[in-house]
């Protein structure tokens, strides 16, 4: 079975004879593209079926073609399947010996088809809101990270000069007479210590824009949350808010999608630092926290003492395009509660009192 792509048609599933499943797994290409003898037939619309393959001469005898038949298939049913008349795959029926299908059997090829179609149609269209939800989710680190240019540009600009400042340290010690080795070996190494710290952030940053597909792994939670709120660091000292954390030491091991978590993460440290930009009187002051929960879990708390939720907002808080934000787009919380649920986890939002708000998510462990 193939399901029809812009690029071809790939095989999303092979049965039968095992001798012959291993032959085609291993031998005939996952992707059949444009051009190629099975797209040709599919564009037809119509049932092909081929008695015996190697009779076909001609254009139709191509590189498809042939490694089907040295795979060992020798008669072929192939048809398309279709959905208010678009292509959105082939199914295919393959023996070993020239044996041509009689009309019973197409017709029952033909009843299966029909399902088949149902069932892939449903495979395209999961993997296609899956892909959007992907494009949705990267467009938002983006312009989240956007929002901190200025506050990066300083965490990259910080170690540099400072690497500055010891190479022309190095060089003053070098033109002592006799040179201070001992300080500039010292100099040289927070040169070094310097460079990496740049390049942490450059790596962290990179690791948060880019476009991967996601990718779940065992994940070290407490790691990943310091990494973000490194990243939001100079943002906070900006803003005048002091960032306190409470990790808990021993943490059930989760597995997850370590960019799509950070994400999350990102998400609710820059809407809280925010948030308390207006706070006038008192302390500005966001805390994040992590404990294990029962049954097996770990739950991350954000909590700020900026205005808080009105409470008209909080039923709508994470519906796609609702902001309490006059810049908004309405799609970060939204986007933070899929990937939560994804995970198999939830993530709700509450008041806090004298004033603020606590963002909280839980998440299964492995």
């Amino acid at each position: 079975m193939r399901l029809s792509e812009e690029s071809g048609l790939r095989r999303v599933a092979v049965r039968g004879d095992p001798l012959l499943v291993s032959r085609a797994l291993s031998s005939i290409p996952v992707l059949a593209e444009k051009g190629s003898l099975p797209t040709r037939w599919a564009t037809g619309r119509l049932l092909k079926h081929v008695p015996d393959l190697t009779a076909l001469e001609g254009d139709q005898r191509d590189d498809f073609l042939i490694t089907v038949v040295n795979a060992g298939f020798r008669t072929g049913l192939v048809l398309p399947l279709l959905k208010d008349n678009e292509i959105v795959g082939t199914i295919s029926l393959g023996r070993k010996q020239v044996q041509p299908f009689t009309d019973k059997q197409i017709c029952l090829f033909t009843d299966f088809a029909a399902q088949a179609t149902i069932a892939l149609e449903s495979t395209r269209r999961e993997r296609q809101y899956r892909e959007m939800q992907s494009e949705l989710a990267h467009a938002n680190r983006v312009a989240t990270m956007g929002q901190l240019t200025a506050s990066i540009a300083h965490e990259i600009k910080q170690p540099i000069a400072t690497a500055r400042n010891n190479a022309r340290a190095a060089l003053n010690f070098l033109d002592k007479s006799p040179p201070d080795v001992a300080e500039v070996r010292e100099a040289l190494t927070c040169i070094v210590n310097d460079a990496d710290r740049a390049g942490d952030v450059v790596d962290r940053i990179g690791s948060l824009i880019k476009k991967a597909p996601p990718r779940k792994e065992v994940v070290d939670l407490n790691a990943a949350i310091l990494e973000v709120t490194a990243l939001t660091r100079s943002e906070a000292v900006k803003t005048g808010v002091t960032v306190g954390t409470q990790l808990a030491g021993e943490l059930p091991r989760i597995q997850c999608d370590r960019v799509q978590l950070q994400q999350v993460m990102l998400n609710l440290i820059v809407n809280a630092i925010q948030s308390m930009s207006g706070v006038e009187d008192g302390n500005r002051e966001l805390h994040i926290s992590t404990v294990s929960i029962e049954p097996e879990g770990v739950c991350v708390a954000v909590r700020d003492t900026g205005h808080g939720l009105r409470p008209e907002s909080l039923p709508r808080l994470f519906e796609p395009f609702y902001t309490t934000k006059p810049d908004g787009m309405g799609m970060g919380l939204s986007i933070c509660r899929s990937i939560i649920e994804a995970h198999g986890g939830r993530l709700w939002a509450t008041n806090c009192e004298p004033r603020g708000a606590l963002f909280q998510f839980a998440i299964p462990a492995d």
